[in-house]
């Protein structure tokens, strides 16, 4: 592979870099180390790596942000995609909060209740997604709309006539 090394630093990129050292982001002053390292002793990645005791792949992605963004690259950024594409459509969405509120056996599904899973599912088989999406996606969907999920709860009962005494009893 070959070497990759930081551009020739300006004066007021020092003066930025210095300042990063002392930040109070971990993720800032870990760049500035790199970049100083990299611009002042002109070390391989691995060198510097080594040295400040991450990985080669880190300085490599540091000095690529730093040729790219400049400064901008010390501040850490969302992980989240930048344009975020949603698995539901107007329609869809409008369909999965339709759905939510039905039975799930008149969609085939042999429960009571609706889970995340089986909404997911039989919107995958009804044709609204292109895939099977996570319970995540389902459960954002549907607070996107204004629809509150909560998982179904289960209460214990029993046929005993007399389990509200015995339980009481027990309980104190």
């Amino acid at each position: 592979m070959k070497p990759i090394y930081a551009r020739d630093i300006t004066e007021a990129e020092r003066e930025a870099l210095n300042e990063g050292l002392r930040s109070t982001s971990a993720f800032t002053v870990r760049r500035s180390q790199i970049l100083l390292k990299s611009a002042d002793d002109h070390l391989k990645a691995q060198e510097i790596a080594h040295h400040l005791c991450c990985s080669d792949q880190t300085v490599r992605e540091a000095i690529d942000a730093f040729e790219t963004e400049g400064l901008a690259c010390l501040e850490e950024k969302s992980p989240a995609p930048k344009n975020p594409e949603t698995a539901f459509d107007e329609a869809g969405t409008d369909w999965l909060k339709e759905v939510v509120h039905q039975s799930p056996r008149e969609h085939g599904v042999e429960r009571s209740l609706w889970t995340l899973h089986d909404l997911a599912q039989v919107a995958y088989d009804a044709g609204i997604t292109e895939a099977v999406v996570t319970p995540a996606t389902i459960s954002n969907t549907l607070a996107r709309v204004g629809v509150q999920w909560q998982r179904a709860k289960h209460w214990i009962t029993s046929p005993d006539e007399n389990y509200e005494v015995k339980k009481n009893d027990a309980i104190g």
